[in-house]
């Protein structure tokens, strides 16, 4: 389910051209990316300083007036959905990213198109679960099809039962509400993004102009527990053997615009990056996503109100 997932979301991205943080893009032009966020190779404190720099420079009373724009708040823990309507008070929210954050495997980041807070954050925790439990019965089904002793067999079977629990763990920590938010993609004027930006839980907001549509941006905003460089995407084979027909990849669903942005969209996935690896042997954990691979907890058919 992971290869096909990296695959997918991967053949989205071909063709796609880096736009400068502060550069526009191009008018009509669909291939052009904006990213905003932390990349591979980057620097997470080095990150974080520019935000800062950026936000300063936006908010300084010498610079012209600027309107609301995009803007990619990172915590600096994961977050319960109770504490967001208080901590991003003042600005409307269009997303945010959640994770399970286990300590013995990798877990996928999970995209949570957002309306109303917290009630869309829990909803969408909640699709998130029933999802991992069909995951968890269907890496079972896949272990028990493995009848054989011999060693490739038998590493498959131990994959397949690690992805198994770890679905099982993340099921049970969507269902409770669980304390899994990191980061928003959010919208706002700039002092109140910087009032945002001084709240303790706060780790850095991002702001980012040049955003036009969310449907032409990948948001990476960096993992709390991620302090130093941010590693490659993994280059090698998933833990988890790819599952033969009749195991579904995951349906990507549409990015709901932010009341009063005047922004559609219909895009796949935002791109962000893995967690750090694990300590755990490497059959033993269960398939890491790629960078490209923010998975939507569940379909948006909302549309954003009129400006």
């Amino acid at each position: 389910m992971a290869a096909v997932a990296v695959v997918s979301a991967g053949a989205l991205l071909v063709g796609a051209i880096w736009v400068s943080r502060r550069e526009a893009l191009p008018p009509g032009d669909p291939g052009d990316v904006v990213r905003v966020g932390v990349v591979q190779g980057q620097s997470v404190p080095g990150y974080l300083d520019a935000t800062g720099d950026e936000l300063t420079a936006l908010t300084d009373p010498s610079a012209p007036a600027s309107g609301e724009t995009w803007a990619l708040v990172s915590l600096r823990g994961y977050l319960s959905a109770g504490v967001l309507p208080d901590l991003l008070s003042g600005t409307t929210v269009a997303q945010v990213y959640t994770r399970v954050p286990l300590v013995e495997a990798h877990t996928p980041v999970v995209r949570i198109p957002v309306y109303r807070l917290p009630a869309d954050v829990l909803s969408g925790m909640l699709d998130t679960a029933l999802q991992r439990d069909r995951e968890h019965a269907e890496y079972e089904q896949l272990a028990r099809r493995l009848s054989g002793d011999d060693d490739h067999q038998q590493r498959a079977r131990r994959a397949y039962a690690s992805a198994a629990r770890t679905a099982a763990q993340e099921a049970s920590a969507y269902r409770s509400g669980c304390s899994c938010v990191f980061a928003a993609v959010v919208r706002g004027a700039p002092s109140a993004l910087r009032v945002v930006a001084d709240r303790p839980d706060v780790r850095a907001v991002d702001p980012a102009p040049e955003v036009r549509a969310l449907d032409r941006t990948e948001f990476r905003p960096p993992l709390p527990e991620q302090n130093g460089t941010v590693p490659p995407e993994q280059s090698s084979s998933p833990a988890v053997p790819t599952s033969p027909p009749g195991i579904a990849s995951r349906t990507p669903a549409p990015i709901v615009s932010s009341p009063g942005a005047g922004v559609t969209s219909t895009s796949s996935t935002d791109a962000i990056f893995t967690a750090p690896p694990s300590t755990s042997a490497p059959e033993e954990r269960s398939a890491v996503p790629s960078a490209s691979d923010a998975i939507p907890a569940h379909d948006a058919t909302r549309r954003s109100a009129a400006p």
